[in-house]
């Protein structure tokens, strides 16, 4: 099945029949009988509010109904999808550097050059280690559940789903303070346990062990070198 029906998770062929430009009709879904994927006809802000308020539903579309891996260079995407988590967090690093005045332009070259090396450790090793436990997490908390799923998969769901660390940009602008960079972790960590249930369709408890392990072992690392 290329689809999946936005409400119950089953598979689908086509989620709509098209008559003509701009006529269409929407399928439903053999399972629950309901509209298979009743955001084609919504516009993006409707997808993007029930995003943020973790609708399953819209997590479905967005995976499975929007990013299809037939039809999208996965590769290239994943590439893509990396260097921007990786870039935010560099970010987000920097901006609890400068939380607690390791960082200015009135710094020494020693001072500076220690806070590049200290950005370098959390963004890499940190996130090494966050998807290390994360692999390990979901062979202990999810067993079979996710047998069927490829790494890729996986990868993507996560990276996709830590859309809110763009929120770290409009620290740019609006002078915020740093305990907004832990509530943005915690809203991506939330984020992740949803994306997760929906590609491995797992118990809801597993999934909040599976990030809860990962999340927690990046921090610990990250706070390691403070």
């Amino acid at each position: 099945m290329k689809y999946r029906c936005v409400e119950c998770g089953n598979g689908m062929k086509s989620l709509f029949v098209q008559y003509s430009p701009g006529n269409i009709r929407l399928m439903k879904c053999e399972n629950c009988k309901a509209v298979g994927d009743e955001y084609i006809e919504c516009e993006i802000m409707i997808v993007v509010i029930d995003l943020i308020l973790h609708k399953p539903k819209a997590y479905r579309h967005l995976l499975y109904n929007v990013l299809d891996p037939q039809a999208l260079n996965l590769q290239g995407l994943l590439w893509k999808c990396s260097f921007g988590f990786l870039l935010l967090d560099a970010y987000r690093s920097l901006l609890i550097c400068r939380s607690k005045e390791e960082w200015s332009l009135s710094t020494s070259i020693d001072s500076f050059i220690w806070t590049c090396q200290k950005i370098l450790l959390d963004v890499f090793l940190g996130n090494l280690m966050f998807f290390s436990t994360f692999v390990l997490a979901m062979r202990i908390f999810l067993g079979t559940w996710f047998g069927s799923l490829s790494y890729k998969d996986i990868l993507l769901a996560i990276l996709i789903s830590s859309y809110f660390k763009l929120c770290l940009l409009a620290m740019m602008v609006w002078e915020f303070p740093s305990s907004a960079v832990y509530i943005i972790d915690l809203y991506v960590f939330s984020s992740n346990t949803v994306a997760l249930k929906v590609i491995s369709k797992s118990p809801t408890s597993r999934c909040v062990l599976t990030c809860f392990s990962a999340h927690l072992m990046k921090f610990f690392i990250t706070q390691s070198w403070s």
